[in-house]
C-alpha cells in the first residue's frame, strides 16, 4: 500500500498521539485516583506501571500499526486471520464512546459560555442536573434538550470536518491547532491556581505520600488501570495512527514520547486541581479530602462552586472549560478515525463516505444522550465499555499476540529495525507475564465488585439493557463484521 496517507512530520504524529491520550480523563480522573491511592506515593506504582505495560503496550500497537500499514481489523487479519475480530471490537469500543463523548465536550461549550457570568448561581449541583440537563430518572430518556443538542451538532460538524480532510491537512492540522493551544491554557489555569490562597494546603494533600499504601494490592490496580485507560491502549487508535507513519519511523522513541507527555499532562493536571481544591477548602474551612471528587462531578459541579469564590471567576471559568473543550476534541477525532479507517479499507469506499456513514451514525445515536436522561445513560455506557470492553479487548489482544500467535519477537524485529533504542527480553516479559496477569486481575475484581453490587444502584434491568448488552454487543458485532472477506486489493486510508 505505497500510496496509503501519511503524516506530513513526525512532529505531526506526535501532537496527535499525545492530543488522543490526552483527554479528559487526565483533568478529571488521574488527580483523584492519586490522591485516594496514597498520594505522593502513588506515583511509584503509577511510574512502574508505565514503564512495564504503558509504554511496552504502546510500542506494541505501534509497531502493529506500521508493520502492517493498515486500520486495527486489517493489520490483526495479517497476524492471523482469526485474529481480525479483535480489531473489530476494539474499532467498536471506539464507536461506542464516539456517541456519547462529544456529549461531555458540549457540556464544556455549554459551562464556557455559562462561565462569563456564573449562571449556576449558589447551587452548581442543582443548577447542573436540573435547570441545565433537567435529569431524568433512569431508565426513561424525555425530550431532547436543545441547550445539550446545538453544541453537539457543531461538535459533529468540526469533527467530520477535520476526518474528511484526511490524515495530513485534517487529522494533523486540528492537532497542530489544539494540543499546543490546550498546553498554554492549561499552564496559565495552574499558574493561577497556585497562587490562590490554599493552594499550599491541597497540593501538600496531593503529593503526601502514603506508604503504607504501596503494599496494598488495589493501589497498584489503580495504577495500572491509570496508565491503561489514559493512554488510548486497546481502543484501535495507535494502531490506526502509527499506519500513517513513514516507513522509516522510530518506533520506540515516538512510544516514550507520548507516554512520558501524557503523565506530565497528568501531573500539570494534578497540581491544578488540587490547588484549586486547596483554596475552596480554606474557603469553606474544612479538610481537603472533604471537597476532592472526580470525573462528571468535579467538573460540572465541583468547579463550578469553586469558581464562583475566585477572583476573575469568569475568565478562570472560561479557560477550564475551554481547556476541556480542547482535550475532549483531539481524543474525539482520534477516537472516529478507527471506524473511519475500517470502514474505508474493509468495504472499498472512499474516506468521504466512510466519514458520512460511520460518523453520521455516531451522531444520530448521540441524540439519545442530548435528552433528559442522558446524563444516566452516559454514566452507564461509560463505566461498562470501559471496565468491561476497553479492559477486556486489551486482555484478549496482548494474549492473543504473546501467547498464540507469538509474534512478540517478530515485532520486536521490525520496532529494532526502526528504532534507535533496541528491545530486549524484558519488553516480551512485560507483554507475555505482568500486563496479562494485571488486567486479568482487574477485570476479576470489576466483576467481583459488579456482584456484590450493581454499579451506582441503577435499576438491574437499565443496567442491562444499556451496560451489559452494549460492552457484550461490542464484541459480536465485531465478529459478525469478520464475516465479509478482505477486498483483493485494500482501499487507500
Amino acid at each position: 500500500m505505497e500510496n496509503r496517507s501519511q503524516w506530513g512530520t513526525r512532529l505531526g504524529f506526535l501532537l496527535a498521539a499525545i492530543g488522543s491520550a490526552v483527554g479528559l480523563g487526565n483533568i478529571w480522573r488521574f488527580p483523584a485516583t492519586a490522591f485516594e491511592n496514597g498520594g505522593g506515593a502513588f506515583f511509584v506504582p503509577y511510574l512502574f506501571a508505565l514503564l512495564t505495560a504503558g509504554i511496552p503496550l504502546l510500542i506494541m500497537e505501534y509497531t502493529i500499526g506500521h508493520k502492517y500499514r493498515s486500520s486495527s481489523p486489517r493489520s490483526f487479519s495479517k497476524i492471523s486471520k482469526g485474529m481480525e475480530w479483535i480489531g473489530w471490537w476494539q474499532v467498536l469500543i471506539s464507536f461506542v464512546i464516539s456517541t456519547y463523548y462529544p456529549i461531555i465536550i458540549a457540556w464544556s461549550v455549554m459551562y464556557a459560555y455559562f462561565s462569563l457570568g456564573t449562571q449556576w448561581g449558589d447551587d452548581p449541583t442543582g443548577f447542573f442536573v436540573g435547570d441545565f440537563l433537567n435529569l431524568a430518572d433512569a431508565g426513561t430518556f424525555g425530550s431532547i434538550v436543545p441547550a445539550v443538542m446545538i453544541p453537539l451538532l457543531i461538535i459533529w460538524v468540526i469533527v467530520l470536518f477535520f476526518l474528511g480532510r484526511g490524515v495530513k491537512k485534517g487529522i494533523e492540522l486540528a492537532n497542530r491547532i489544539f494540543i499546543p493551544t490546550l498546553f498554554i491554557v492549561f499552564l496559565i489555569i495552574v499558574i493561577r491556581a497556585v497562587t490562590l490562597p490554599g493552594a499550599m494546603e491541597g497540593l501538600d494533600a496531593f503529593f503526601k505520600p502514603d506508604w503504607g499504601s504501596i503494599a496494598d494490592g488495589s493501589v497498584w490496580v489503580a495504577a495500572y488501570g491509570q496508565i491503561f485507560f489514559s493512554l488510548s491502549i486497546a481502543f484501535a487508535i495507535m494502531i490506526t495512527y502509527s499506519s500513517y507513519l513513514p516507513k522509516k519511523s522510530d518506533i520506540t522513541n515516538n512510544a516514550f514520547i507520548t507516554g512520558f507527555a501524557n503523565s506530565s499532562f497528568e501531573l500539570l493536571a494534578g497540581i491544578g486541581v488540587f490547588a484549586v481544591l486547596g483554596f475552596m477548602a480554606v474557603q469553606s474551612n474544612t479538610a481537603v479530602s472533604e471537597v476532592v471528587a472526580g470525573g462528571v462531578g468535579l467538573a460540572f459541579m465541583v468547579f463550578p462552586e469553586i469558581i464562583s469564590q475566585m477572583p476573575a471567576s469568569g475568565f478562570f471559568g472560561f479557560l477550564f472549560f475551554a481547556s476541556l473543550f480542547l482535550a475532549g476534541l483531539s481524543s474525539m477525532i482520534s477516537i472516529s478515525e478507527t471506524y473511519v479507517a475500517g470502514l474505508q479499507e474493509k468495504f472499498s469506499i472512499s474516506r468521504g463516505k466512510a466519514v458520512l456513514f460511520g460518523g453520521g451514525l455516531a451522531l444520530l445515536i448521540s441524540l439519545f444522550y442530548a435528552t433528559q436522561g442522558g446524563l444516566n445513560l452516559l454514566d452507564t455506557v461509560d463505566y461498562f465499555i470501559n471496565n468491561y470492553g476497553v479492559a477486556l479487548a486489551g486482555l484478549f489482544e496482548v494474549v492473543a499476540i504473546a501467547w498464540f500467535a507469538r509474534s512478540l519477537k517478530d515485532l520486536q524485529n521490525h520496532a529494532d529495525s526502526v528504532s534507535d533504542i533496541k528491545l530486549g527480553i524484558w519488553w516480551r516479559l512485560c507483554l507475555g507475564v505482568i500486563t496479562p496477569l494485571v488486567l486479568g486481575y482487574m477485570m476479576l475484581q470489576n466483576l467481583r465488585t459488579e456482584v456484590s453490587r450493581p454499579y451506582e444502584d441503577y435499576p438491574i434491568d437499565f443496567l442491562f439493557s444499556f451496560g451489559w448488552v452494549v460492552a457484550i454487543g461490542a464484541m459480536f458485532v465485531g465478529a459478525l463484521l469478520t464475516i465479509k472477506k478482505w477486498p483483493s486489493k485494500d482501499n487507500e486510508a
